[in-house]
Formats: structure tokens, sequence, C-alpha cells
């Protein structure tokens, strides 16, 4: 897999200074944590997954969650869990009979209800559960070792690598009487399993749920202050330097414009002055973007971004680009973290950069260069020129 893997040989080499490179579920962890972009969950019912795996109908994918938990009603977990298993041995079989390539493949994680459910489908599934890059486990607390002595088994059972991703969004993680020893706790558990971990996820439906509280189109998720504290909170424990781990974003709902109250959150200028060598028309982008409800999206993805969360869970496919875009790496910034890691032996402590527009501080800044790389990597990095909005063009916009 690599991300923008839809781009002509001509589209790549006009957008990117370093183009992406290629990942898979082998791929190291601390490459691969950065890699997954905008994980589009499906409901373990729908019997058309392998086929749109297989046909790559949605553009850009490049992580999928087949879903047990909350997308599927409680009386429909057996037939959803028999789909699922059928879904990915036709994935399988589709590979074996070289349908598809192992590196067309988007990596696939099953969100359960439970670690006795990861023990079912691997046993059903056989050799096709090696196609599986893990599992998600919900409402994950500081007690739910269970979720990871499983998965440290079937790595064992079935040579893996098979990860596992908690998400936090029990009460316990966000009323504030528990808050701080919870997370704690789950942090010391996540610790003795950390080679096992790929990210944090961050469930702010369910936190929201529990308030009764659901945000609209026109805000992000940081403007509900009650679930802002938590993130916070969330991003304190676990993004720390030393942590080593990657937080992924909550879900954005929203994929149609229902009438506005606030202002569109995307300038007109950028859009206005957009034209890519194919005759891309930067308005008409502009105007999809705004008719889907993207701009808040995009709005919350650069707030994640400055937040140091990397990563975004997504229910509908035409938020796939918009969040990957938004995480390629810039011309500046690139060069700005390349020089920090070149100058961290100590030849300077602080010098101009590249652009001449501000001061690189090399001790600071040494951990944001070595994630920008990472960035870099997986996403690439942009011509000077050129942003997000290159990536959006009208033909494959959803």
């Amino acid at each position: 897999m690599r991300h923008f893997n839809y781009l002509t040989s001509d589209d790549r080499e006009a957008t990117f200074f370093k183009a992406p490179e290629p990942f898979d579920k082998n791929t190291p962890r601390e490459i691969l944590s950065y890699a997954l972009g905008a994980t589009l969950y499906m409901p373990g019912t729908r019997e058309t997954i392998a086929s749109e795996v297989l046909s790559k109908k949605n553009i850009g994918l490049a992580s999928t969650v087949f879903c047990l938990e909350d997308s599927i009603g409680d009386s429909e977990v057996l037939s959803a869990e028999k789909n699922i298993i059928a879904q990915v041995m036709k994935i399988h079989s589709a590979l074996n009979h070289d349908v598809i390539d192992f590196a067309d493949l988007p990596l696939i994680f099953i969100r359960v209800r439970n670690p006795e459910q990861i023990i079912r489908l691997t046993e059903e599934m056989g050799d096709s559960a090696r196609i599986i890059t893990g599992f998600i486990f919900p409402k994950f607390t500081s007690e739910s070792y269970q979720y990871l002595e499983v998965i440290k088994s079937i790595n064992d059972q079935l040579s893996g690598p098979f990860y596992g991703m908690p998400i936090i969004e029990s009460p316990q993680a966000i009323y504030r009487e528990t808050r701080l020893k919870e997370m704690l706790e789950t942090k010391r558990l996540l610790d003795s399993y950390q080679d096992l971990v790929l990210n944090v996820r961050i469930g702010a439906t369910d936190f929201s749920g529990l308030y009764g509280i659901r945000r609209g189109p026109d805000v992000t998720i940081y403007d509900i202050t009650v679930i802002r504290d938590c993130i916070a909170d969330i991003i304190n424990i676990f993004g720390r330097v030393e942590s080593n781990y990657v937080i992924s974003g909550p879900v954005w709902e929203y994929f149609t414009n229902g009438g506005r109250v606030l202002k569109p959150q995307l300038r007109k200028s950028p859009f206005e002055e957009f034209h890519d060598h194919n005759g891309c028309n930067g308005t008409k982008v502009r105007s999809q973007l705004l008719n889907k409800y993207v701009d808040g999206l995009i709005r919350e993805v650069i707030l994640d971004k400055e937040n140091g969360i990397i990563g975004k869970t997504i229910i509908h496919p035409s938020h796939i680009l918009p969040v990957q875009a938004l995480y390629t790496v810039g011309h500046e910034e690139y060069l700005d973290a390349l020089s920090i890691l070149e100058n961290s032996q100590g030849q300077l402590g602080v010098f101009k950069s590249h652009y001449t527009n501000k001061m690189n501080e090399v001790k600071p800044h040494y951990k944001w260069a070595q994630k920008v790389l990472l960035r870099a990597k997986n996403y690439g990095v942009f011509h000077e020129q050129n942003n997000f909005i290159c990536l959006l063009t009208e033909s494959v916009f959803v």
C-alpha cells in the first residue's frame, strides 16, 4: 500500500518533492503507526466489503475497520461475525489467485466486542486471518488486559504481526474524579505490551453520549469543552515523547450539507489561486468540500495535528482524501525538520530556517522533527509551490 496510489506517475512527480513510501502490515511499528491516515469503518453486516476492497472502490483508502461493535445491532452480532469471516476469506482467496496484489491491500482491522471474539474469528478464518493487521478494542480500560493477552497469543500462534488499538472512551476515562488514576493505570497496562499497540484511539462519540451531547457540523470536537479537557489529558498522558504512542483523532460524523449557521471555514483565495497541470478548478473543489461539510473536518484535522494527533476515524469515503492530504508534509516544514536533525550533534543550538521566516531551536524541536520525517515517509512532501489542494482534484473527490 502507498498513500495517493491513485495518482499517475506524472501527477506524483508534479505533486511531490518527496513521494510517499510503500507500507504494509510488516512495516516496522514505529513507521506503520503513522501510516493509517483516514481509517474507514464499515459495518460488519455489509455484504460488499470484499468487493469494495478488491475493486478499490474507495479512492485512496489505506486502512479500514470491519466493525462488530456499535455500528451493528446486538441481534446482528452472529450474522456479522459470519459475514466478516466470509469477506476476509474472499479477500485472502483473491490474493492467492492474483486478483489483487498484496501491495494494493489496505490495512485491515476488526473492531470486536470482547477478547473471546478475537479467538473465535481467527480460528474460523484459519490462514485467511493473516491478512488482518490487527483488532480494535472498544471501551478499553485499565482492566482490559485480556485483549492484549489474546493479541500476544495469536502473534505466537500465527507468526504475526497482529496489533491492538485500544479506544479510550469509557466513563472512567472522562469523569473527572476517576480520570487521572484510570489513564495512568491504562498507560501502565499498555506499556507492558507496547510492541503490540499500534495506536491509541479516542472515542469522542461515546464520551459525548455520556453527557447527552452531539457536536454540530459548524464546530470541532475541540469546541466541546468537556471532551476537549479529556483529550488534553489523553495527550498529556499518552503523547509524551518518552511514551512513544501515536494518538489518533475521533470520528467526524457529517458528509453532506444540511444548512449552516456559521460561515464556511475555508478561505476562498487559496482555492481561487490554485491551478494544477490538469486544469483542475480550485473554486469548484472548494464548493464540493463545503457541500459535504468537509470544511469542518479540515479544521478539526488541522487542530488534531497541532495537538500532536495523527490518524482519523472516518465513516464516509469522501473524508479519505482531505484527511490524508492534510497529513502530507509541506516543503518548508520538511526542510526545517531536516535541518534540525542535521544539526543535532551540537554544531548549533539555534539557527534561521531555510525560508528565513523563523528560528529553529535544535533541542526543543528535535522530537517534532522526527515526527515530521515519519509523516513524510508515509504521506510524502509537497513541492514548494504545492499544498493539500493539489490532492483534492475534481476527478477523484467522492
